[in-house]
């Protein structure tokens, strides 16, 4: 990896991101056709300094705000949603080292980021009862240290990382975090994701088999969610930003084609498709629906801005609220407006040589990760009976 650049506030971050954006979305459809994974492009990340933007100011870090950094995945997905999908654990275990990490901890894995390290992702579990039954097990030892069992599915970032972070059951079975290094003895990360969208996330298997973890690289996740916590608000914000980021990239790539590739119809007795009245309707339609969801992401992110400056159960749940509201608005604009690519944009954008129906795919998969349904029970349970959102990391 090339030397990493530090960044050191908000508006260098955005810039960073914008540039980063137009070259990723070069050869975004390129890699989604042949399945090929972006790993020139996470190292030009790495060496960006955009995955340490979350460090402490008092570490080194720009320790931007959580609109910056919906902004910078918002910006990433519409380029290319499988490559912003890579980073969104990262920054949701960096989360977990803010708040439950040691001083020394803190000074251990900031410095790390700062290098240009990537965290990747070991949570989810195939089989099991349902997504919080987490049965890999941290097993203490004599001398303090721990050793990890168990597999995982679903590990976005793992086979790409320096460190996969690998959520595990431990005395009492309590949740923890063990930071384990990508080449542990007793890891293995398979590339077995097969996915109809987000093709290059590689979000295969990891294999855990008796890996030896140090006592000082387990945090205790269980305590994040004890008070009131912005741990879930966080990490779905970035989901949310995403989604927000496939809408407006299939909006502006259906405009684009509208413009240059498409005919008009023969009934509108027009030289262009694009001075078509119905179209222009629909455009207008679609464009609603991606600013709104825009607007709703910025608000989210200035709810949990406002939350971590004055954390209560109070700000918590306000904070969980917008996010809530975000993500089901993005996640019907992402699978709506690339559904509708096609509609506008005629026959000819049906081709499969063109792959643009990879917005839809991306969208449709990434929508899956947690039904919008629970969030609108959610939404309507606070407004209606001001019933906070629960404490368990995914809303």
């Amino acid at each position: 990896m090339s030397a990493v650049h530090v960044i050191a506030a908000d508006a260098e971050a955005l810039a960073v991101a914008a540039t980063l954006a137009a070259e990723f979305r070069v050869g975004a459809s390129a890699r989604d056709t042949e399945r090929r994974l972006p790993r020139a492009e996470l190292d030009r990340l790495s060496a960006s300094g955009l995955l340490a933007v979350t460090v402490p100011a008092e570490h080194g870090g720009a320790d931007v705000g959580s609109l910056t950094l919906a902004e910078i995945f918002r910006l990433l997905a519409a380029a290319d949603a499988s490559l912003a999908q890579i980073p969104q654990s990262h920054f949701a275990y960096v989360n977990v080292i803010r708040r439950q990490g040691t001083p020394q901890q803190q000074k251990f894995f900031f410095a790390e980021l700062l290098a240009g390290r990537r965290f990747g992702n070991a949570q989810s579990e195939a089989g099991t009862k349902h997504v919080q039954d987490i049965r890999t097990r941290l097993t203490p030892q004599p001398d303090g240290s721990y050793v990890l069992t168990g597999v995982k599915h679903y590990s976005t970032g793992a086979l790409f990382a320096d460190w996969i972070p690998v959520l595990a059951r431990a005395e009492g079975d309590q949740l923890h975090v063990a930071y384990v290094p990508r080449d542990a003895p007793g890891v293995t990360v398979v590339d077995d994701w097969d996915g109809m969208g987000q093709r290059t996330t590689a979000s295969g298997t990891v294999r855990l088999a008796d890996v030896p973890v140090p006592a000082d690289r387990v945090l205790p996740h269980h305590l994040t969610f004890e008070g009131p916590q912005l741990h879930g608000a966080v990490a779905q914000l970035l989901h949310a930003a995403i989604d927000a980021g496939i809408a407006g990239g299939a909006l502006a790539e259906a405009a684009e084609f509208v413009r240059t590739k498409s005919r008009p119809w023969f009934e509108s007795g027009l030289e262009s498709a694009a001075e078509d009245p119905l179209l222009i309707q629909r455009f207008g339609e679609l464009a609603l629906q991606v600013w709104s969801s825009e607007a709703l992401l910025r608000e989210a992110a200035r709810a949990v801005d406002a939350a971590r400056a004055d954390l209560t159960d109070d700000t918590a749940a306000e904070a969980s609220i917008a996010v809530a509201a975000a993500k089901v608005r993005a996640a019907q604009a992402a699978v709506e407006v690339a559904g509708a690519l096609f509609e506008v944009a005629g026959t000819r954008s049906a081709l499969n040589s063109l792959n643009l129906h990879r917005h839809w795919r991306d969208a449709r998969t990434h929508t899956l990760h947690d039904p919008t349904r629970w969030k609108i029970q959610h939404i309507g349970r606070y407004v209606l009976n001001g019933t906070r959102p629960p404490r368990h990391g995914l809303l």
